[in-house]
């Protein structure tokens, strides 16, 4: 939503819908968009503003207001999945990460929806050191082992953001290209400790992040991948064909429900960014150009998503 030429929400719900889409993560609670939403059947995930979590950890009668606002006027009628409180945070408000959370899961249970909506957390990857070999993955901070208890003891996944092309271009001696996009012919990955076989960097991501969460005492946890994708411009590797080639294979990898060399009876759940480019998003000039549509809605490449 970070642009100034996009469409209004209720074509974009007539997009989703026209494409086969049934889920849609949204980072704040944009009261339009969750207007749009009613009686679509689309799954919601909806973020908590970052600005909002150290409030929220420190007052319940904040979190039982968020709750009434965001959550009570449109559960009816819009399929809310996950609350996630806050995206990718640093810095001291970890430490509010899990009391904002706690506060907000007793405000759901309160109004009756704890059972069905479930409260999280938004990480990046680099939450976990030594993520190679993916064994060796263990959580960097204190922080996320309250965060794996928090959501062991609720049955809540943990969102986790991962990009192959972040890890490739920071390091393109080492990683392979079609191993960073599940493209053939590619190296495959031994991991030295358990002999799992890896034949794509992003199944490779997601399991250094559940060896972290069984170092934590969290072998339950599922990940849950809220972002993943590959930008179409402005990059060395940018392009449009790239773009196309990972989003395509990771759907289509995604949609095999196979799961993952460490966990695979559990088939993945993954959220494609972004749905638009934006033209107002701040940083490097490939952060503008993540969509698989341009704002008028047309397709930046062709991409089946059923």
């Amino acid at each position: 939503m970070v642009g100034n030429n996009l469409p209004p929400p209720s074509d974009v719900v007539q997009l989703y819908k026209s494409n086969g889409i049934t889920d849609m993560r949204i980072y704040l609670p944009d009261v339009d968009t969750l207007g749009a939403l009613r009686g679509s059947g689309i799954s919601l995930t909806v973020g908590v503003a970052n600005e909002n979590i150290i409030d929220l950890a420190a007052n319940q009668e904040a979190a039982a207001a968020w709750v009434d606002a965001n959550v009570k006027p449109f559960v009816g009628d819009v399929n809310i999945k996950y609350i996630a409180v806050g995206n990718e945070i640093s810095g001291e408000a970890t430490q509010s990460i899990v009391p904002a959370m706690q506060n907000l899961n007793a405000s759901l249970f309160a109004a009756g929806f704890g059972n069905t909506i479930k409260v999280s957390t938004t990480v990046r990857l680099d939450v976990v050191a030594n993520s190679f070999p993916p064994s060796t993955g263990v959580f960097a901070e204190p922080y996320m082992t309250a965060v794996s208890t928090f959501l062991a003891s609720t049955g809540a996944p943990l969102l986790a953001n991962v990009y192959p092309y972040f890890a490739y271009i920071s390091n393109p001696q080492d990683i392979d290209f079609n191993y960073a996009t599940f493209q053939q012919p590619s190296k495959t990955v031994t991991d030295p400790n358990n002999g799992l076989v890896y034949t794509n960097l992003f199944d490779a991501m997601i399991d250094a992040m559940y060896a972290a969460l069984d170092k934590a005492g969290a072998t339950g946890v599922r990940v849950v991948v809220s972002e993943s994708g590959w930008p179409s411009a402005s990059g060395t590797v940018a392009t449009i064909d790239n773009a196309r080639a990972y989003d395509q294979n990771l759907i289509d990898h995604v949609k095999q429900g196979h799961g993952t060399p460490r966990q695979p009876g559990i088939p993945i759940e993954a959220y494609l960014f972004a749905m638009f480019n934006e033209n107002e998003k701040p940083g490097a000039p490939t952060e503008r150009n993540f969509g698989l549509f341009y704002p008028s809605m047309t397709p930046v490449y062709p991409i089946t998503f059923q």
